[in-house]
């Protein structure tokens, strides 16, 4: 047996050291002083340590008070951070209540009819950085994302299923199709369902696909998303949005691996990876009673989470620098320096696709002369110009304001010819604009420009 790990000399010590290869992180013990599992005590082995009765858990307890995932301690650079994960009977710090906080050495937290004690510990672990700043299309230079870029070439290459969790905005869906893209399934399909916008009632037709006449509307056969992405990557965006009553369904569809189209009795084999995002800590959802823990746990084989833009503050400069020179139209423009300045200063709820937004209205208010080129390619087309005349009611608004309204109108009619170029199909156009797949989806969704998803 090896030597017990020795408890960490000072609270001052850093958590979290960047260096440039790789990262190292503090480690800790939770023990069980009181209740069922009273004795136990597990030390962490990752930046995440979750606690609850679940399977997969980090420390799981018997104790019928605490929830499937009750509450994670994470190692952070500010300090050991406590959250509870939407647990029944919640999560106390020193008797008191708590959604969040900071720990100290020594902290007692109760869950349900227990007690843990928290104690740093002076050991480390290790784990590499990437060395370069991009992963295909996803950008990121902060330890954060250079940790995600390490092991992606691993998780590109095996056939293993991906749950990809992060805030809206954050990149998944683009995380996702480069993974895709550099497995050995590149050559084969990849097949987008958007799990949070297809109604209830079609869901199972858009995934299994159906046979002639299985329901009314029904007048031809259609293959659904898992029948066609056969030899490729179907990925599950926003999974956590799935209804109830879909998830066994699908669940059975992970496990068996093949599908019968509503209509028919015919199992069809199904060779595909699957890879799922979500915006929500499934976690949560399963304390809940909104998500199957089978089916979490049937998805959660690698996990990768996607940091917000206001974790990742070193990636501000190079993604306004990549989106400047992208739509800008030119690789030798760079972004005003007192632009960089002021979107560092700025947090982004919105996350990168905010960001690429706000660069986007600077770039057209920085140069007038693209609302010039706009127009003259529209008329050469001989169609309707890419910005209107100027119109009466706009001498009535300030200069910032009627051009605001001008870029509005430039944007409809170019993702109008977008989508119409592209034969309505969402992901082809967002390759051919070079675009998110979300954000564009989101642009037409505001400008009533409609596009199928797949």
């Amino acid at each position: 047996m090896g030597s017990e790990p020795k408890v960490h000399p000072s609270a001052e010590t850093a958590l979290l050291k960047v260096r440039s290869k790789e990262i190292a992180f503090s480690r800790f013990r939770v023990q069980v002083t009181n209740g069922p599992d009273a004795g136990s005590s597990q030390v962490s082995d990752a930046t995440e340590f979750v606690i609850g009765t679940a399977p997969g858990n980090q420390l799981i307890l018997s104790d019928r008070a605490v929830s499937r995932h009750h509450c994670v301690i994470t190692v952070t650079p500010r300090g050991f951070l406590l959250r509870d994960l939407g647990s029944k009977n919640g999560t106390t710090l020193s008797g008191f209540r708590v959604e969040a906080a900071y720990l100290q050495p020594g902290a007692t937290l109760g869950l349900g009819q227990s007690t843990l004690r928290f104690e740093p510990l002076a050991e480390e672990i290790r784990e590499p950085l990437g060395d370069e700043d991009r992963y295909g299309r996803v950008l990121g230079q902060s330890t954060g994302m250079r940790r995600i870029f390490a092991a992606l070439p691993r998780i590109a290459a095996s056939d293993s299923t991906v749950l990809i969790e992060g805030e809206t905005g954050t990149g998944k869906g683009l995380l996702a199709e480069a993974i895709h893209e550099n497995s050995p399934r590149a050559g084969g399909p990849f097949v987008v369902i958007d799990c949070g916008s297809i109604p209830p009632t079609l869901i199972e037709a858009e995934l299994f696909g159906h046979a002639k006449g299985a329901f009314t509307g029904a007048q031809a056969a259609r293959a659904g998303a898992f029948e066609a992405a056969r030899g490729g990557t179907v990925l599950l965006d926003e999974m956590g949005e799935l209804p109830l009553d879909m998830q066994p369904k699908l669940l059975r569809v992970l496990e068996e691996r093949q599908i019968r189209r509503i209509g028919t009795i015919e199992p069809i084999k199904l060779d595909i990876r699957v890879i799922a995002t979500t915006n929500r800590d499934l976690r949560q959802e399963v304390n809940r009673g909104n998500f199957r823990s089978d089916l979490y746990y049937r998805l959660n084989i690698v996990r990768l989470r996607v940091p917000a833009l206001r974790e990742r503050p070193d990636d501000i400069a190079l993604l306004t620098a990549h989106f400047y020179r992208q739509l800008a139209q030119g690789p030798d423009q760079s972004p005003p320096g007192e632009l960089l300045e002021a979107f560092m200063r700025q947090d982004w709820p919105g996350n990168v696709r905010e960001l690429r937004g706000a660069v986007e209205r600077a770039v057209l208010m920085i140069d007038p002369a693209l609302f010039r080129e706009a127009v003259m390619a529209g008329e050469k087309e001989g169609g309707a110009p890419a910005v209107e005349a100027l119109r009466d009611d706009d001498l009535s608004l300030s200069f910032r304001e009627a051009k605001e309204r001008a870029v509005a109108r430039w944007e409809r009619t170019y993702l109008a010819a977008l989508v119409r170029a592209n034969g309505g199909n969402l992901s082809r156009a967002a390759r051919a604009a070079r675009m998110d797949r979300s954000h564009l989806r989101e642009l037409l969704q505001r400008h009533g420009v409609s596009a199928n998803e797949v």
